[in-house]
């Protein structure tokens, strides 16, 4: 099954559609949550284009106020972020996505990758409780709109509700 960019050829809302089955299709009959994210996190990046970070963060299970690095594609990343620092850690403390048009005007940004300038973060949250969030940055300003949030909120409910 192939997940290049060119494969996508129909409306934004079409292809985000597309990318919504084969998440379902890879994830299907998958216990391992890590697994899982490790798939969703590479779909995701060859799905969409001008973006240079996509990947999770897990609540860690010893501190549940701290988000700790889990599956991506990327350059290396910062490892922990507390909960209210940063975009991650602002998304995980509202449990609301973080649509971030210039990430040098979010209060307390955190600089992972200097290149990064704009960010969309979705918090996954499961009986109420936030267990991670799905983190996207770009090098472009203005890179996310809300059509990417709509979708990737979409996307994340399949990631977290697929048997």
């Amino acid at each position: 099954m192939m997940f290049q960019v060119e494969n996508y050829s129909g409306t934004r809302e079409e292809n985000y559609e597309l990318v919504l089955k084969q998440l379902k299709a890879l994830i299907t009959g998958e216990p391992n949550f890590i697994a899982n994210l490790a798939n969703a996190s590479a779909l995701l990046n060859g799905f969409l284009d001008n973006v240079n970070w996509v990947g999770f963060y897990l609540t860690d299970e010893s501190n549940e106020n701290m988000l700790v690095l889990g599956p991506f594609q990327g350059l290396p990343a910062c490892i922990r972020i507390p909960f209210g620092r940063g975009v991650c850690g602002t998304a995980a403390s509202t449990k609301e996505t973080q649509l971030v048009a210039d990430v040098h005007a979010f209060p307390g940004h955190i600089a992972c990758d200097a290149a990064s300038q704009s960010e969309i973060v979705v918090p996954l949250i499961v009986d109420g409780k936030v267990i991670g969030v799905l983190d996207i940055d770009s090098p472009s300003k203005d890179r996310f709109d809300e059509v990417d949030k709509v979708y990737l909120e979409k996307f994340v409910s399949v990631l977290l509700n697929t048997k």
